[in-house]
């Protein structure tokens, strides 16, 4: 079966520090499609965060580019398999520049966010499996 993917494309002020940021994570940065002005960060087999300077992200777009420090233009958010991991993420995101968001805890559902150094904020949450089957 065909795996739909997600390239969500997002504005930073400086690629290098966004690459090292995200390395600090744990994530990986694809050299193929990673130039000067984007860097491509791998977050899984199917969700790819393309990380544009904000010049080459205007080629995209006629819109002004938000200030993700000021505005919120996206919530992303990512699962995580136990709650021991989204601390563990989230802790890596603070120890490498981030700044803590929102903790929410209710119980069956656990989630830690972070804005990352350009002010986009990504939670990071898990869901008991048993009270998500089906």
């Amino acid at each position: 079966m065909y795996q739909q993917m997600i390239f969500v494309n997002l504005a930073v002020n400086d690629v290098d520090s966004t690459k090292k940021f995200f390395t600090e994570l744990g994530y990986t940065i694809n050299p193929q499609f990673t130039t000067d002005d984007c860097a491509c960060v791998v977050i899984s087999d199917t969700i790819i965060a393309m990380m544009l300077s904000k010049t080459h992200y205007q080629n995209f777009t006629t819109k002004q580019i938000a200030d993700s420090t000021t505005t919120s233009e996206t919530l992303l958010c990512l699962s995580a398999e136990s709650r021991e991991k989204v601390d563990e993420l989230v802790d890596k995101a603070l120890a490498a520049g981030g700044t803590a968001g929102k903790v929410q805890d209710y119980g069956t559902m656990y989630g830690r966010a972070f804005e990352d150094l350009d002010g986009h904020t990504w939670e990071i949450m898990w869901m008991d499996p048993s009270e998500v089957q089906g």
